[in-house]
């Protein structure tokens, strides 16, 4: 398995992940996500793909067909606040084909990941995970991460 910058060609592979990932939230929150949707169009992550602010890397097996993904964004916080003046990579999503979870495809994504922010001298790694998506929740604790805030809702 090998780990890149996701290009163009990956497109059609991302938006089946894309679908996938929907399906989890949908399945527990239909409230707020809609079944067989996707969170970007095939334009969208072209934009996306030349966007060195937003990088996207794919986890590829030895024919170079894409396995996972992981969409990253830059953040900055420029210290005039109350936040400290730090760089984060921001995991906006991850996704392992679900076939093929349980293989370490995404533990490799998520360490990737965490390799590539320390080179670009983040400070950290950040993500955020629906609560009800109990196995995200694990996987990322098994990875290492640790709860940072919690976001609260009421439905009205």
């Amino acid at each position: 398995m090998t780990i890149r910058r996701a290009e163009n060609r990956d497109i059609p592979s991302i938006g089946e992940l894309l679908v996938q990932v929907c399906a989890v939230h949908a399945q527990g929150r239909s409230d707020l996500f809609n079944m067989g949707a996707r969170k970007y169009n095939d334009k969208e992550l072209e934009e996306l793909i030349a966007d060195d602010e937003r990088p996207i890397f794919v986890a590829c097996d030895e024919q170079d067909s894409v396995l996972g993904y992981a969409f990253c964004v830059f953040q900055q916080s420029d210290g005039k606040g109350a936040l400290t003046a730090i760089k984060t990579l921001y995991i906006d999503d991850l996704c392992v084909y679900e076939s093929l979870r349980g293989q370490h495809i995404g533990s490799a994504l998520y360490e990737y990941v965490k390799s590539f922010a320390k080179e670009q001298g983040c400070y950290n790694v950040t993500l955020n995970v629906w609560a009800c998506n109990e196995s995200a929740m694990k996987f990322y604790e098994k990875c290492g991460m640790s709860v940072q805030k919690i976001g609260m809702e009421t439905v009205l």
